[in-house]
């Protein structure tokens, strides 16, 4: 696990060199869904802090065995997968960050969900910057009148934007999209002070992404290798 973090760790700081970025502008989130408990306390053992969760009662039942075998870990949990309305009130009771809010009415339960005796949840609003149907995401233009609306919102505070773009294999396919996230949420920061967070890239486009003004990558398989099972 070690050898594994420090190799995504060494590939984040000569991207944010080579794009002349400070390494800690770049945060790293460990995608441990599928994966069991136990890799997420050795992730912990070795320093890292942030872990992305997909699936809500997976990732509720991981904390509480996290918490039971590592009590003194300071861990931050971001929910990055697609957000059914049934599930708002788990999320919201027990995450730390949601990535992927791609419409008003889940903000709004989210925001009215949030426990009074827990800080702010942060929020991203999910970007489908490629306009793939198979996606989860606001629309480019939806994406100001939808920021608007979360900004009002008690409970939560809007942090930025979060896309998966589609995989490119060439070079400019895969750098395109990331450059036109960069440009819209340079567009959307302006009046909105806590707006400092842009996260897209994973194990396969890191180095696109983090050149394009990435602040956040979310990587999986580089760190805990293949998945060990689906789930629905």
């Amino acid at each position: 696990m070690q050898a594994n973090l420090d190799r995504v760790h060494e590939r984040i700081t000569k991207a944010a060199r080579a794009a002349g970025r400070p390494e800690e502008a770049v945060k790293l989130i460990a995608v441990s869904k599928t994966f069991a408990a136990e890799a997420v306390v050795a992730a912990a053992a070795c320093g890292q802090r942030d872990f992305g969760e997909n699936y809500a009662q997976e990732a509720v039942d991981k904390m509480v065995q996290v918490r039971s075998a590592a009590p003194d870990a300071q861990l931050h949990w971001h929910f990055i997968g697609p957000i059914q309305s049934n599930k708002t009130r788990v999320i919201a009771e027990h995450f730390d960050w949601v990535q992927s809010v791609d419409r008003l009415k889940v903000a709004e339960r989210l925001s009215q969900q949030r426990p009074g005796d827990r800080p702010a949840l942060n929020v991203l609003l999910q970007v489908n910057i490629s306009g793939e149907t198979t996606k989860s995401g606001a629309t480019v233009d939806e994406v100001a009148e939808l920021a608007t609306a979360v900004d009002r919102l008690p409970r939560l505070t809007l942090r930025g934007l979060m896309a998966i773009p589609e995989p490119g294999n060439e070079p400019g396919r895969q750098v395109e999209p990331l450059l036109r996230m960069r440009s819209l949420f340079d567009r959307l920061k302006p009046h909105r002070p806590r707006f400092d967070t842009l996260s897209m890239g994973m194990s396969a486009d890191l180095e696109a992404a983090v050149a394009a003004g990435s602040t956040m990558v979310r990587i999986g398989t580089a760190i805990f290798g293949p998945r060990e099972r689906s789930t629905a």
